[in-house]
């Protein structure tokens, strides 16, 4: 097989825009600003639902280097810009302090839409996460494939937490986006549809039927692409740092290539198991990388980490493959530094046992995510938090 041709995959960020001053989100953004990161960096950068939040898609990918320049590019460049008319940027699941009714709608058709559609709960979005699409080759039913990816989906949450806040609350949870995201319809684990044709026809029974417009209104924690012939990885929280994102990516991407090399990985369904991944993803959303996930297969509870020897395990041919083993050596520094979350609630706690009030702690939370959100691959941690 031809990697770098058939497993190309592509990565799409969103992020939050945040008033330096007053560490909370930016209620209203002008369109200046989209069309100024437009003009350094094209056409990837598109608005979402909230004026304050930001996506940047990558281009189609063919190797980790390349996807680690990318990734660095946009952020910086969509920081810098940020920076010179007044805002920082922030990539996070959640914003630590800023309110939902305090945030205005993105002024298109289809946002409008949706908070027609369903109200208080599109407005309440204010979610930020990490896409991540992996061609599948042709001749490949995508939806076969993503059947063998679902019992991994509540891993690469874990590794992924970074929304342990909302509206100025610890919420106890490591990420509350997949919370929160769960008020939406169509959203969590998909069935186990039987291969495309069958996830087709439940699509047009819905169109049919005025549920929604299209597939792309399915939001699903994993779902086939409507516009592209990938398999889109939806469950992540958007990574504070980008090294995790690529961490993220990286396994994902040989995950896809493992299942399609020799479809016996994958674990054969039953009717509890998609009820055991949803159980899973809830230890994710609560625990994070401290979560302990139930096997479908003999019902044993291992942790995270022997779901990622596993994982590793059954993807070696793949890692090889396609050059990832490079990017994943940096796999135990997640681990054991934590993710995101792990640091938010770190810089809170400290800052509270140093006096600080509620609301400086929350300040000092952003001020974290302000600094890391820049930092670039493969950096030194160890720099000024000062944003």
């Amino acid at each position: 097989m031809d990697d770098t041709t058939l497993f190309t995959f592509g990565i799409e960020e969103e992020f939050f825009l945040v008033n330096p001053e007053t560490r909370g989100l930016m209620a209203r953004v002008p369109k200046a600003y989209l069309d100024a990161c437009r003009r350094r960096l094209g056409q990837v950068v598109a608005p979402e639902l909230l004026q304050a939040q930001i996506e940047a898609a990558t281009p189609v990918l063919h190797d980790f280097d390349e996807a680690a320049r990318v990734l660095d590019h946009y952020r910086t460049g969509l920081a810098d810009v940020a920076r010179t008319m007044g805002y920082r940027l922030v990539a996070a699941g959640t914003h630590p302090s800023s309110h939902w009714a305090q945030l205005e709608i993105t002024r298109k058709p289809r946002y409008e839409r949706l908070v027609a559609d369903f109200g208080i709960v599109g407005r309440r979005n204010v979610l930020c996460g990490l896409h991540v699409h992996v061609a599948v080759p042709a001749g490949i039913d995508r939806v076969r494939v993503m059947n063998g990816v679902m019992r991994w989906l509540p891993l690469f949450l874990a590794l992924s937490t970074s929304s342990p806040f909302w509206n100025r609350h610890v919420t106890g949870l490591m990420s509350y986006r997949q919370v929160a995201y769960d008020e939406w319809p169509r959203t969590g684990i998909p069935e186990f549809f039987r291969d495309q044709a069958d996830y087709d026809a439940f699509v047009a029974r819905l169109v049919a039927a005025g549920a929604m417009r299209d597939a792309s209104f399915l939001w699903w924690a994993i779902r086939p692409a409507a516009r592209y012939p990938t398999l889109e990885l939806r469950i992540a929280d958007a990574c504070t740092r980008a090294e995790d994102a690529l961490i993220i990516a990286a396994l994902y991407r040989c995950l896809v290539r493992a299942l399609v090399r020799d479809p016996t990985l994958a674990v054969p369904h039953e009717p509890q198991t998609r009820r055991l991944i949803d159980e899973n993803r809830w230890r994710a959303k609560r625990d994070g990388l401290e979560a302990e996930f139930i096997d479908e297969r003999d019902g044993t509870v291992r942790p995270v980490t022997r779901w990622i020897d596993e994982l590793l395990a059954i993807t070696a041919p793949d890692r090889a493959a396609l050059g990832a083993d490079r990017v994943l050596q940096r796999l135990p520094t997640l681990l054991s530094r934590g993710t995101s979350a792990h640091a938010q609630l770190q810089a809170y706690h400290h800052a509270r046992s140093q006096g600080a009030s509620l609301e400086e702690a929350l300040r000092a939370v952003v001020d974290w995510l302000i600094v890391r959100t820049t930092q670039a691959i493969g950096s030194d941690e160890r720099i000024d938090t000062r944003a």
